[in-house]
């Protein structure tokens, strides 16, 4: 069999095919070469039965990725070889076992939705109402003791507090519920067959047979349930080979373990290592800088990528005044790749957290440069941006009957699917809006939330209004409850929204909601930008795992952002951003760019933040350090005077002048703000009072 088209150290883990190996491979090395190399050297050359081969990797895209080498190495034989993610064999051990585990053949796996509507209606069974006890927060607890193994009855020296107590007697029900209806959720495929080789070693002992050749690919990404079935399934032959790099394991949020892979020379004593440094996807200077970088944790093992692609440029280095400029460089840099010749698709857009899309997805579509958000919807389109815009929708139009019927029962406040067929078939009937036919019950608080908010608007900026509506609808109340990484995502992408509405308070001081909602609906509309492939990917670093561009944009590299804030505090979850670096940095193949801000509005909050310390990480002989001539900041950093600093004494009557609709008098005043009536087609006008785009005249 062919193997002279393989490195040294790649050669040397295909023919090392008895015992324990332990394969380190460093980003863009070939890790996958490697594997599919090494299975059909077993089978061709070892004339290893293709059924004793057990290969196991993260997704199925990997897997198929696999088979699909692996076909065109060995043929039909392929289709014997065992090629899953756990989950998938999991589910075949369970097929197998079945009765021996006490289900019957036609047994169900609940998705992610049943759980949750199961452990809803335990709830309501248990007279416990689900906003006091969030149903998403229980079920991720229930998840994460079932990746720890630990069962309700372990759990029930771990219940302190009442809410954990409650979620000791929802998880020993919901356990219940799944066995009476002869049902499995996701996390069983993963810790059942650990119960049926502790509880039946003879079955253990058949796999063991059958499997004499283990092999798992990103095995630092493996969690306590993943790392223990592997080992049982090993533990006879010890032919047992894992690939894996701990410097990328970005996981650890759901359960993933790195040290996995550090103490596998513990768990395999005699295991051989070998590590593949010689990456074929990047620049010198690039994997210099991720050297430099990752060499700061401690966490990990020492290793050092060299690249065969040559020196390359250096890695540009961009600090700009806001985040409007960060975007504004970032597109000026893409414009200037694409007329040299480069495609859309060989570009990305990196960045820590799904909220820091927004402004490269206003400014790209101001552009029409064509882009997808990869792993995420776009902006505008997530739910909860959905569910806000409706809101705002409502308390501008109480006729909007779409906006109504998105909100009325978001979030839940009982009002069924009934309940609003019967306000339809009302307003129908009388031919009034649903908000008008509204006349009772709990769709009648709703109403009178939301007079409430039409009446605080009139005194309140965009900004203001936006939080007021978060905290009276219970919209944050609701997604705070639920504590889970979902929805703190949600919370963020929220919070961020105020950065668009405050951004557009300061532009010309305008606090009109209907202009507001307005403009917001012409960035939202993504119609013309669906169809298509050759885009912009934007996406953040966890989604960017295993893929690689010619040219990568990270943004946000700032203390508080990248790193996050949540890790600023404890070594571990830092090594962990550090290791989201490195990923980051490993994905470009031919440039990157780092880019940060001096401040920024995150989240509706100025922020003034230091640079990333994985900036000062790089030798500065590693940087391209891109600055501006002061002169030309200064003239375009001026906005940050937007406000005069004393109070302007308006009265009404007061003939004005606005720098963008002209000639107006004075109508209104209150504390902070004033109405103008300006000519047509501009109407009247209510603005920030101490606004600089407003003069009297």
């Amino acid at each position: 069999m062919k193997i002279d088209n393989l490195n040294n150290e790649q050669r040397e883990a295909v023919l090392n095919t008895d015992g324990s190996l332990l394969i380190l491979a460093g980003a863009g090395s070939g890790k996958t070469k490697v594997l599919t190399t090494k299975i059909a050297y077993l089978i061709e050359e070892k004339k290893v039965s293709p059924y004793s081969i057990l290969a196991i990797t993260f997704t199925n895209k990997a897997a198929k990725e696999m088979k699909s080498r692996l076909f065109s190495l060995v043929g039909d034989k392929a289709n014997f070889i065992q090629i899953s993610t756990f989950h998938s064999f999991g589910l075949r051990l369970l097929r197998e076992n079945c009765s021996t585990l006490g289900y019957d053949k036609n047994f169900v796996i609940m998705d992610s939705d049943d759980s949750l509507s199961v452990i809803k209606r335990i709830l309501k069974e248990m007279n416990l109402d689900a906003k006091d006890y969030n149903p998403n927060a229980i079920k991720s607890k229930i998840s994460s003791c079932k990746n720890e193994l630990i069962t309700p009855f372990m759990y029930e020296k771990y219940a302190a507090s009442e809410f954990e107590k409650v979620v000791l007697k929802v998880y020993e029900r919901y356990e219940k519920k799944l066995k009476d209806n002869n049902s499995v959720d996701f996390d069983d495929l993963l810790i059942l067959p650990i119960k049926l080789f502790r509880e039946h070693y003879d079955i253990l002992e058949k796999y063991q047979e059958r499997y004499q050749y283990v092999l798992i690919d990103e095995y630092q990404d493996t969690n306590e349930a993943q790392y223990i079935v592997s080992k049982m399934i090993a533990s006879k032959y010890k032919n047992i080979c894992v690939v894996g790099d701990p410097d990328q394991s970005i996981y650890s949020w759901r359960g993933a373990n790195y040290k996995n892979i550090l103490n596998f020379e513990k768990d395999y004593p005699n295991c051989s290592t070998i590590m593949l440094e010689e990456n074929y996807r990047s620049t010198k200077n690039i994997l210099d800088a991720a050297n430099q970088v990752i060499s700061n944790n401690k966490g990990r093992k020492d290793k050092n990528l060299r690249s065969n692609k040559g020196t390359g440029d250096k890695v540009n280095y961009y600090r700009a005044y806001d985040e409007r400029d960060e975007a504004f460089f970032t597109i000026r840099e893409i414009k200037q790749l694409v007329s040299n010749g480069v495609e859309y698709d060989d570009i990305a857009v990196l960045y820590r957290t799904n909220a820091q899309s927004r402004i490269m997805e206003e400014e790209l579509l101001k552009e029409n440069i064509p882009y997808r958000v990869v792993g995420s919807f776009y902006f505008y389109s997530r739910k909860e941006i959905k569910d806000l815009m409706a809101y705002l929708r409502l308390i501008h139009n109480s006729r909007d009957n779409v906006s109504l019927q998105r909100v009325i029962n978001t979030p839940k406040r009982g009002i069924g699917l009934k309940t609003i067929q019967n306000i339809i078939e009302e307003a129908d009937f009388q031919n009034i809006s649903m908000y008008d036919a509204i006349s009772s019950g709990k769709e009648l608080e709703f109403k009178k939330t939301i007079e409430d908010l039409k009446k605080v608007a009139e005194n309140l900026t965009l900004t203001e209004l936006v939080d007021k509506v978060l905290d009276v609808t219970g919209m944050r109340k609701e997604l705070v409850d639920e504590d889970s990484l979902e929805a703190d995502i949600r919370l963020e992408n929220l919070e961020e929204f105020k950065s668009i509405t405050k951004a557009f308070e300061e532009r010309d001081g305008l606090i009109s909601l209907e202009d507001f909602l307005l403009e917001t609906s012409l960035v939202s509309d993504r119609d013309e930008y669906r169809d298509g492939n050759n885009k912009i990917s934007l996406m953040t670093v966890h989604s960017v795992k295993g893929l690689e561009f010619d040219n990568v944009f990270v943004i946000g590299l700032e203390e508080g952002i990248f790193p996050h804030i949540n890790s600023l505090m404890d070594n571990n979850e830092l090594e962990e951003e550090r290791r989201l670096a490195y990923v980051a940095i490993t994905r470009a193949k031919k440039l990157l760019y780092l880019i940060n801000a001096r401040k920024r509005v995150l989240f509706g909050k100025e922020q003034n933040n230091p640079p990333s310390r994985f900036i000062s990480e790089i030798d500065k002989e590693l940087l391209n350090i891109i600055s501006k001539e002061e002169k030309q900041e200064a003239e375009r950093i001026r906005v940050e005077d937007k406000l005069y600093k004393e109070d302007v004494n308006y009265q009404i009557g007061d003939y004005v002048y606005h720098d963008v609709f002209g000639s107006g008098r004075v109508v209104e005043v209150s504390n902070t703000l004033i109405s103008i009536a300006f000519k047509s087609p501009h109407g009247i006008k209510k603005l920030m009072k101490n606004h600089k785009s407003i003069r009297k005249v």
